[in-house]
């Protein structure tokens, strides 16, 4: 399973920086439709990460956690969930 391995913030299925290309795939996935809900999880891991890594970057782990989506995958995560009527009020 890729999910985090802290302190550090490796994925616990391939060793690589989390949230790995795998990871990022499947938090897509899991929030399509949702892109603020993805956003406050990713910060809340941002957080998390930057207590963790106090040495780090900020800047390296913003782009790490909250770049991505905006970049690689925000078309696929602002497509309303199948079922949802995106015209009917929630």
């Amino acid at each position: 399973m890729h999910r985090a391995v802290r302190p550090a913030w490796t994925c616990g299925g391939c060793g690589l920086d989390w949230p790995c290309p795998t990871r990022r795939q499947e938090l897509v996935a899991e929030y399509a439709g949702a892109g603020v809900s993805l956003m406050l999880y990713l910060a809340a891991c941002f957080v998390d990460a930057c207590q963790d890594m106090p040495a780090a970057i900020a800047g390296n782990l913003y782009g790490r956690f909250l770049l991505w989506p905006h970049t690689a995958a925000s078309d696929a995560w602002n497509r309303p969930r199948s079922g949802v009527d995106p015209g009917r009020g929630r």
